[in-house]
């Protein structure tokens, strides 16, 4: 961890030495994401719900799926960027070196920059959680934390699996950025809204709905069920399937020779 916090530092140092372009890039970060939130907005201020839900339950479930994308973008986007590790030869020299490749990678690369959308989720949540009626206990607290942790969870598991593929196909396969990019789009809304099938699929095999809806509705009391709070924590088993294909992909690693 010391030696983690080390090269926090010296990522901050490096990406501080252009302090313009390190703000124009926070800033752009942030206006992106607002126009996502204007959408909303102005979807709500002609109807007044979707699909049952209310504008501020709504801004929950956003700012909960932006703040882990955000937060996973900033920590792992060493996987995100993996293939060009490949491409460079630079995987090699990680290999050679005694600290362990999963450590380097998320070492390489922190992307400060994001903390623009990160600022964007912490807005909307600070203008959803006064108006929303939830009755704010220790548990509701705590799901809302544990939502957070566990989709940062399984969008690192995302990024994760996203460079195990590459080590197939060298370059990086675009239809990933559908549970990356895209859930980070269409999370924008409880995923009931999109009917049954899709999140079936985004319950069992990716994810997403055991951190972004069943502990929502626990959270602003449609449903009684406590044990929905700690539905988000599957996000962590998630990253053990994502963990060994990482694997499987480097024991079968051959160097591109860049």
């Amino acid at each position: 961890m010391k030696l983690y916090l080390r090269f926090i530092g010296i990522q901050i140092r490096s990406q501080m030495q252009y302090k313009a372009s390190f703000l124009m890039t926070v800033i752009g970060q942030f206006m992106v994401s607002f126009t996502a939130f204007l959408g909303v907005y102005f979807l709500f201020a002609r109807f007044h719900e979707v699909a049952g839900f209310t504008y501020r339950e709504v801004l929950i479930c956003f700012s909960v799926v932006l703040m882990s994308f955000s937060l996973a973008e900033c920590f792992v986007r060493g996987f995100d960027i993996f293939p060009r590790l490949i491409r460079s030869g630079e995987l090699d020299r990680i290999l050679i070196r005694p600290r362990s490749e999963i450590f380097q990678v998320l070492a390489s690369h922190i992307e400060f920059s994001r903390v623009g959308r990160l600022l964007q989720a912490v807005l909307m949540l600070a203008i959803a959680i006064p108006g929303s009626g939830i009755d704010w206990s220790a548990g509701r607290v705590l799901t809302l934390v544990l939502m957070i942790l566990g989709g940062l969870a399984v969008y690192s598991g995302l990024f994760m699996l996203y460079a195990g593929i590459s080590f197939f196909t060298i370059e990086g396969l675009e239809f990933m950025n559908i549970f990356t990019d895209g859930s980070r789009e269409f999370g924008k809304y409880p995923l009931s809204v999109y009917g049954k099938g899709v999140l079936t699929f985004l319950t069992f095999v990716i994810p997403i709905a055991l951190f972004q809806y069943y502990p929502l509705l626990y959270l602003v009391g449609r449903s009684p069920h406590a044990g929905l709070m700690l539905l988000p924590l599957c996000g962590f088993l998630f990253l053990i399937p994502c963990y060994a294909f990482f694997r499987f992909g480097l024991h079968r690693y051959k160097s591109t020779g860049s």
